[in-house]
Order: C-alpha cells, then sequence, then structure tokens
C-alpha cells in the first residue's frame, strides 16, 4: 500500500510538472516611428540644423557632396565614420575606413550612403526602424535613434 501511494504521488507530480498548453512568450516589436521623429526633429533644432528626409524616414545632411563615384545599395564601399547617439555618447567608429557591402549593414547605410559620391561627407540620421528595431542590440537600447558622421572614401 505504501508503494501505491509513492507511486500514485510521483505520477500526479509529473503530470502537473508538464504541459503541453504552454506556449512561448512572445515580445511585440515597437513601432518607434513617430517618436524618433520628434526626437530627430528636437535634436535638428536643438543643433541648428537642417536635413533632408527620404520617403523611409532617413534623415540625411550633406555637407561635400563628392565629385567621385556613386555606390549603389548593393556595392562594395569604404566609408570613414563615427557612429553615436541623439545624446553624443558614441557607440562606434572607424576613422581609418571601413570596407563594407552595402547589402550587409543596417538599412540605413543601405539607402543613405549611395546619396554621396566617393569623396563626400555628411550626417545620417537613422531612425530605429532603419536601424537595429525595437530590441537592445549589443550596447544599442531598441528604440534608438543612431546618428552617423559619414565619409565615403572610396566605391571599391
Amino acid at each position: 500500500m505504501k508503494y501505491i501511494a509513492i507511486l500514485l504521488l510521483v505520477t500526479t507530480m509529473v503530470s502537473c510538472g508538464s504541459s503541453d498548453d504552454t506556449k512561448p512568450i512572445v515580445v511585440e516589436p515597437i513601432d518607434y516611428t513617430t517618436i524618433n521623429e520628434e526626437e530627430i526633429n528636437a535634436y535638428l533644432t536643438a543643433n541648428d540644423l537642417v536635413s533632408e528626409t527620404t520617403a523611409s524616414g532617413l534623415h540625411y545632411i550633406i555637407e561635400n557632396q563628392g565629385d567621385g563615384a556613386k555606390p549603389t545599395a548593393t556595392s562594395n564601399v569604404t566609408v570613414a565614420y563615427r557612429g553615436y547617439f541623439l545624446n553624443g555618447n558614441v557607440f562606434d567608429q572607424s576613422t581609418e575606413g571601413l570596407a563594407i557591402g552595402l547589402d550587409q549593414v543596417i538599412a540605413g547605410w543601405t539607402e543613405g550612403i549611395p546619396l554621396f559620391n566617393e569623396g563626400g561627407n555628411g550626417v545620417l540620421l537613422v531612425p530605429s526602424h532603419l536601424g537595429y528595431g525595437s530590441f537592445d542590440y549589443s550596447s544599442i537600447p531598441g528604440g534608438s535613434v543612431l546618428v552617423f558622421d559619414i565619409e565615403l572614401l572610396s566605391v571599391n
């Protein structure tokens, strides 16, 4: 009788411990489009800057158009850049230049770098939907606007 009670107790514990009804928790992305637009406009005003805006919401400032080759969205380019948040904190930079395919980067770069000719420079203000989205990525908090000082060194 003692063994039947233990067997019944173990069976009850095992059957309560597992359930086929459990579903993974899915976290939905947050749409930061409106918030990012407000943040970018406040940054531009505070820094007395004027930008152009693409249909996707990318803001850009061309300081020097450059007179060399113009890349496409699939070009391999070498870019010197400094990436920072709206508060000025730098998260990445390459002063020597980074050679990379524009089809291997964030959408803001894929769209923004071809706005410059080789030798050109300026600023890209990338809303989160063209950057890393609404979730944290490495040291970049989700929903962040990214600012890039760009110099297109070469179209490879």
